[in-house]
C-alpha cells in the first residue's frame, strides 16, 4: 500500500470522527478539492426520490472555484432558459465530483471502516462513521450521479460494507427501455450470489393537479396524487393489481378561482382583514365587489324590514340572491355550497357589508345607522339561538326598549363585524358537514368554540375551511363515495386538532385501488419503481422510471429536455431511467 494512500486514508478518518463527534453544521474540507457536509436527519437525502432514507449521513462535493463562480453568474444573468422550472445544477455552490475521484474517496472512506487494515494509524477499535454518499458528475459510461458507502455493523463490530451505486439516464421514450425484470433479478443474484429474490413495485400517479390562470396573480396549487406498493412484480412497468396498497396524497392551497368554495374563502379573508386589523391597528380593506356603498345596501335592507314591520307589502320587491362563483370550474358542477336559507338579521348584515365596506369610516356609518333603527324600534329582528356578540347583545336588549350606549370608536366597529362573520361563517361550515353527514357537532365542536379568544377561533376556523376545501375537491375531482370522504374528513379534523394551520400541508388517505381504477389504469404513472430484494436487508437492487430527473444535480442537455418538455408533450412522453445497486463486501 503505497504511503500517500495511507496518509490520506487515515487523515480522511480523523476528519470524519471529529466532524461526527463535534456534530458539526457547516461544511469543512478534505484536501484542497472536496467539500464534507454532515446531514441530520431533516436534512436532504440523496435517494429520498427513490423512497429510501438514511439518518445522519456524510455528503461529498466537488468546491467550486473563484472562476467558475465568476463565469457562472455572467451565464446567469444573460441566459434566460425555457425550461427554468426542471431541476438543473444550481449557478453557485458546490459541484460534482469526476466519477473516477469519488471512486478513490470510496475506498478511501472503505479502508478507515476495515478493522484489518491495521498498518493505518487509527486508533482502535474503529468507530463506525455515518454512511457517506459522493456526488459524481455522470462522467462515466453507466452515468453515475451518486456512489455510497456504509459500514456493517455487528455486536463483534465493523464486519463488513455496503457499496452503492446510482445511475441516471435520460431524458428517452418509455418504449426504449433496453432491460427487462429477469435480466435485473439476474444481476442482483449474481452479485449477491444468493439463489432467490423478492421483487417489490412502487407506482405513483398524478390524479389531478391545477394549472395557473394568469402568470400575473398568485397561484393556489391544487394536487392529488396517488401512491401504490404490491408485490410480486411481473414485469417491468406493471399495472398495479387491485389488492395492491394504495394512498391518496392530496394537497390543496385555499384562494384558487375555480373553486366552488371561492366565494366562501373571499368571505375568510375579509373576515382575516378584520382580525388582522383588530391585532395590530391597521385593517386593509378588501376591493368592494358591490357597485353600490355599504350604506345605501344597509339603508336598503332596514327599510325593506321596516316596510315589513308596518304592515306594508314588500313582496313585489326584488331581492338580491348571492350565488357561488362556480361558473369557472365546469358548467356541470352545481354550487356544493350554497347559501342558507336561514340567514338572521346579523348574517344578512354581514353578507352586505362584508361585499361593500371600502373604510372605517364605512363601517362606523353602517353601524350608526343600524343602533338608530333598533333605538327607534324601527326594525325588531330575529337571531338565531346562541348569538353572543356585542351587536346581538343590543339587539336582544333593543326587545326590551333599553339599549345600552355603545361607542362607535376605536376597535368597537371591526369587533362587532368581526364577531357577526365569525358566527356566520361557522353556521356554514356547520351546515355542510351536518348536512352531509361528515361530522358530528361533537367532532366540530373544536373549531367553532367561542370560549377562546377571537384570533384563535379565526384561525380555529380558518383550519376548518382548509379542511372543507381538501374535502370539497375529492369529491368534485375523484366522485370520492361517502364513506371514503367520511373518513378523509374525520382524518383532516383529527390532524388539525393536534396540529397548527398547514395550507400546504399534504394529507394521506389509505384507499383500495378499486375505489379509483378509473384514474389510473390506463394513465401512465409519473414515477414507477422496482426494488429487487435477496433476504439482506442491506443490500438491494432499484430499477425506477419517471418523467422527471430524480437526480436534481444533473445537468442534463438543455435541448434534450427542452424537446422532451414542449415538442413530445402532446407526442411521445419521455423519462428518465435510475438505478441503484448495491455490492456487500465482508472484512472477515
Amino acid at each position: 500500500m503505497l504511503p500517500n494512500v495511507n496518509e490520506s486514508a487515515t487523515a480522511l478518518y480523523e476528519l470524519l470522527i471529529k466532524a461526527m463527534e463535534e456534530v458539526k453544521k457547516d461544511p469543512f474540507f478534505y484536501e484542497t478539492d472536496v467539500q464534507v457536509k454532515l446531514i441530520n436527519e431533516n436534512r436532504a437525502n440523496p435517494l429520498e426520490g427513490f423512497g429510501s432514507r438514511y439518518g445522519m449521513r456524510f455528503i461529498m462535493e466537488k468546491v467550486r472555484s473563484k472562476e467558475k463562480e465568476a463565469e457562472n453568474m455572467e451565464e446567469s444573468q444573460s441566459e434566460e432558459s425555457v425550461i427554468s422550472d426542471l431541476p438543473m445544477n444550481g449557478n453557485s455552490g458546490p459541484l460534482a465530483l469526476p466519477v473516477k475521484r469519488a471512486r478513490q474517496l470510496i475506498g478511501l472512506y472503505t479502508m478507515t471502516q476495515n478493522p484489518n487494515m491495521t498498518h493505518l494509524k487509527i486508533k482502535r477499535p474503529v468507530k463506525p462513521l455515518p454512511p457517506l454518499w459522493v456526488k459524481c458528475d455522470s462522467s462515466d459510461p453507466e452515468s453515475t450521479c451518486w456512489l455510497g458507502a456504509e459500514p456493517i455493523r455487528t455486536k463483534k463490530g465493523i464486519t463488513g460494507i455496503v457499496l452503492q451505486v446510482v445511475t441516471c439516464k435520460g431524458p428517452t421514450p418509455e418504449k426504449n427501455s433496453s432491460v427487462n425484470l429477469e435480466e435485473l433479478k439476474s444481476s442482483h443474484l449474481k452479485r449477491h450470489k444468493s439463489s432467490t429474490v423478492t421483487t417489490r413495485g412502487f407506482a405513483q400517479y398524478e390524479l389531478f393537479k391545477s394549472t395557473p390562470l394568469d402568470d400575473s396573480i398568485p397561484f393556489s396549487y391544487t394536487t392529488i396524487g396517488l401512491d401504490i406498493s404490491w408485490s410480486p412484480v411481473d414485469v417491468l412497468l406493471q399495472t398495479p393489481p387491485l389488492t395492491s396498497a394504495s394512498v391518496l396524497n392530496i394537497k390543496v392551497e385555499p384562494g384558487d378561482p375555480r373553486s366552488p368554495l371561492y366565494h366562501l374563502h373571499r368571505e375568510l379573508k375579509f373576515l382575516i382583514a378584520l382580525a388582522d386589523g383588530l391585532a395590530t391597528g391597521i385593517t386593509e380593506w378588501p376591493e368592494p365587489t358591490e357597485t353600490k356603498s355599504s350604506v345605501d345596501l344597509v339603508q336598503e335592507f332596514l327599510n325593506d324590514l321596516k316596510s315589513k314591520l308596518d304592515g306594508i307589502d314588500t313582496s313585489a320587491k326584488k331581492v338580491k340572491v348571492l350565488k357561488c362563483d362556480t361558473a369557472a370550474v365546469d358548467d356541470s358542477i352545481k354550487c356544493l355550497f350554497t347559501v342558507r336559507g336561514d340567514l338572521d338579521f346579523t348574517e344578512q348584515l354581514w353578507c352586505r357589508m362584508r361585499m361593500s365596506v371600502a373604510s372605517y369610516q364605512d363601517l362606523v356609518a353602517c353601524f350608526t345607522m343600524i343602533l338608530q333603527y333598533l333605538r327607534r324600534g324601527d326594525v325588531q329582528p330575529w337571531l338565531h339561538r346562541g348569538s353572543s356578540g356585542l351587536l346581538s347583545k343590543h339587539i336582544q336588549q333593543s326587545y326590551h326598549g333599553a339599549m345600552d350606549v355603545i361607542p362607535l370608536t376605536g376597535t368597537t366597529p371591526i369587533r362587532m363585524l368581526l364577531e357577526v362573520g365569525l358566527d356566520k361563517i361557522k353556521r356554514d361550515y356547520i351546515n355542510f358537514f351536518i348536512g352531509k353527514e361528515l361530522a358530528s357537532m361533537n367532532h366540530l365542536d373544536y373549531f367553532i368554540s367561542t370560549s377562546i379568544d377571537t384570533q384563535e377561533q379565526v384561525r380555529r376556523v380558518r383550519k376548518l375551511h382548509h379542511i372543507l376545501e381538501v374535502v370539497i375537491s375529492c369529491m368534485i375531482y375523484l366522485k370520492l363515495p361517502h364513506e371514503i370522504l367520511f373518513t378523509l374528513a374525520q382524518s383532516c379534523i383529527l390532524y388539525y386538532k393536534r396540529n397548527p394551520l398547514n395550507e400546504k400541508h399534504t394529507f394521506q388517505l389509505p384507499i383500495r385501488p378499486i375505489v379509483i381504477k378509473n384514474f389510473y389504469q390506463s394513465e401512465t404513472p409519473k414515477k414507477w419503481r422496482v426494488e429487487i430484494n435477496s433476504g439482506q436487508k442491506e443490500v438491494k437492487t432499484l430499477w425506477q422510471l419517471s418523467d422527471t430527473p430524480s437526480i436534481s444535480h444533473l445537468n442534463f442537455n438543455k435541448e434534450d429536455l427542452s424537446e422532451s418538455t414542449f415538442n413530445n408533450s402532446l407526442e411521445e412522453k419521455m423519462f428518465f431511467t435510475n438505478m441503484v445497486a448495491c455490492s456487500k463486501v465482508h472484512f472477515t
